[in-house]
């Protein structure tokens, strides 16, 4: 039986990917800040919390890290925990850097003193691309990071190379684009539109406001994604990934599939930020443009070209677009009793 260490086990990624190993026969070391929300119910929707080891720590603090590492023998980690929120890490850029970049390197430090065969995963990001003219982007594409949240992730990225090389660890980096479930935070864009449409055909909410809904993106499903983490790991040699479905859609594409499904019918009128969405059957404002809502610094448009992951590691998407979509749908009504 391996032994993996996941930390940022309450997110999306730590609970799929600890429910995944699990069917794999592993052994499952969670780390958690005691002030991470939505631990319960993420781990109780796969029914795995009694399965899982949790240790409370913060990946910034090297005494607790230590610890954990003298406690148990760690086969594999998976560096999921970080501050994931683009538009929140404008305004806690320091915070941001602290545990996206400091973290990853305080573990490579502890595997690399430690002189032990211990396999290191890094949650990289598409975001790290920024405004790039190369489409779709690869693992050769240059980076060009415009937030706080892609130039601390592009830090740990290079840490990850640097120590493989140098050191000599089976250290890997993920590029991974978009990827969505139901056990999203409501902070996503993805999350808050579904949950947002199901309670406004419920009568419980009158109105979505959002951004830039031009802003393209390549979304997966999360459960496909952290198939593909273990299949890194899995490899003979560490390398670096792209993990993309390779196709792309707007804000605003997303949310003509998820009504559709819901069986609201939208028409949209006027443009730019006066833009609105209209119920047609109650002719009421359902959707709304807020500038506040915009980032400082926008990416307009990602896709993923996975070849080589697809060529290597064996790995391709199982759930399109459209899946995706409705399997959100379709989770969002049953946690919440709602009906179409």
């Amino acid at each position: 039986m391996k032994t993996a260490l996941i930390t940022g086990i309450a997110g999306q990624d730590g609970s799929y990917l600890a429910d995944f190993l699990i069917k794999k026969n592993y052994k499952i070391i969670g780390l958690d800040r005691r002030s991470s929300r939505d631990y319960q119910s993420r781990l109780e929707h796969f029914k795995i919390k009694d399965k899982i080891i949790l240790e409370y720590s913060d990946i910034t603090e090297n005494s607790s890290l230590e610890r954990i590492f003298n406690k148990y023998k760690i086969d594999e980690v998976y560096n999921l925990a970080a501050q994931s929120f683009v538009a929140s890490s404008f305004l806690t850029p320091i915070t941001t850097t602290e545990i996206n970049s400091l973290g990853p390197l305080k573990i490579l430090e502890i595997i690399r003193n430690k002189k032990k065969k211990i396999k290191f995963y890094q949650a990289s990001t598409s975001e790290m691309y920024g405004e790039t003219i190369q489409i779709p982007q690869n693992e050769n594409t240059p980076f060009n990071p415009i937030s706080p949240y892609a130039i601390s992730k592009l830090f740990s990225y290079y840490c990850v190379k640097s120590y493989r090389k140098a050191f000599k660890i089976f250290a890997c980096n993920g590029i991974l684009f978009n990827h969505e479930s139901s056990l999203r935070g409501n902070e996503f864009v993805t999350k808050k539109i579904i949950s947002s449409l199901v309670k406004i055909i419920n009568c419980k909410q009158k109105v979505l406001f959002l951004g830039n809904i031009y802003s393209k993106r390549d979304w997966g499903f999360a459960g496909d994604y952290v198939e593909a983490m273990w299949k890194i790991m899995q490899y003979k040699e560490p390398d670096d990934y792209v993990i993309s479905t390779g196709k792309q859609f707007s804000i605003k594409e997303f949310i003509n599939t998820a009504a559709k499904f819901l069986k609201i019918r939208i028409v949209w009128k006027y443009k730019g930020i006066n833009e609105v969405g209209i119920d047609r059957k109650t002719n009421k404002e359902i959707i709304k443009i807020d500038k506040k809502l915009f980032r400082p610094n926008e990416v307009d448009s990602l896709i993923g070209d996975s070849r080589k992951a697809k060529k290597i590691l064996k790995w391709k998407p199982k759930i399109n677009f459209k899946n995706l979509v409705k399997k959100m749908c379709v989770e969002e009504l049953e946690q919440f009793n709602y009906k179409i």
